[in-house]
């Protein structure tokens, strides 16, 4: 699963990473990005402009919001299946940005929160499902989900599963906004290139969301 990321990167480095978006005001560094916060992302309807999406997906026919704490991650297995998720994952697609991600590894009987990056330490995206809630008169509410798969050979003994992080070369097919087949997409959502991967004990400081600063992911001794 993904419960909590990062992204800390400046505007330069996002848009190396993604060439021709417009970040606006969203560059505030956030060092512990937790389930029901604002987090960054590009949908399909609009690739050029990163926006600000709720994480945890309220399904449009949902008569309570709440329901998004129970959907900040998606299983790509199943995508096709669920009901909460078959709609989106047809055509209601985005990028989620991200410099690094947060897992708690068992040992004995502790568990010792890692961050999680690329070696190369550039922004990334994972893939993302949105959707659209509006109920009664309020304003609607955009929402989205991290897509998750099974962890690669680095991460294994970290966790079971990791989120599905996307390949550059990918980003364009994931938010052709017209419909497309499962089989085709399922193919996108993989376990990332562990070679391409690293990942650091941290500190418990990290485990209050309530915590954002870069003590969040220095390194320590395990």
């Amino acid at each position: 699963m993904c419960g909590r990321f990062t992204l800390t990167m400046d505007i330069e480095d996002l848009q190396d990473a993604f060439p021709g978006v417009d970040f606006g005001m969203y560059l505030k560094p956030n060092y512990n990005i937790a389930p029901s916060q604002n987090i960054l992302a590009i949908p399909d309807f609009d690739k050029a402009k990163a926006s600000l999406f709720h994480w945890g997906l309220i399904p449009s026919w949902s008569k309570d919001k709440d329901i998004s704490y129970k959907m900040i991650n998606a299983r790509s297995e199943t995508l096709a299946e669920k009901p909460s998720f078959k709609k989106p994952f047809k055509n209601q697609r985005c990028l989620i940005l991200s410099d690094g991600f947060y897992e708690w590894k068992r040992d004995k009987e502790k568990k010792i929160p890692t961050h999680i990056r690329l070696k190369s330490g550039k922004p990334f995206a994972f893939a993302g499902l949105w959707e659209k809630w509006i109920q009664g008169g309020q304003l609607p509410v955009f929402s989205c989900t991290i897509i998750t798969t099974s962890a690669n050979s680095l991460l294994q003994p970290v966790h079971p599963r990791m989120p599905v992080i996307l390949k550059r070369e990918d980003y364009n097919l994931w938010l052709d906004s017209d419909e497309k087949s499962p089989e085709i997409l399922q193919k996108l959502l993989v376990p990332f290139e562990p070679d391409e991967m690293e990942y650091h004990p941290v500190s418990s400081f990290v485990n209050n969301p309530n915590n954002n600063s870069p003590e969040c992911i220095k390194a320590i001794s395990a």
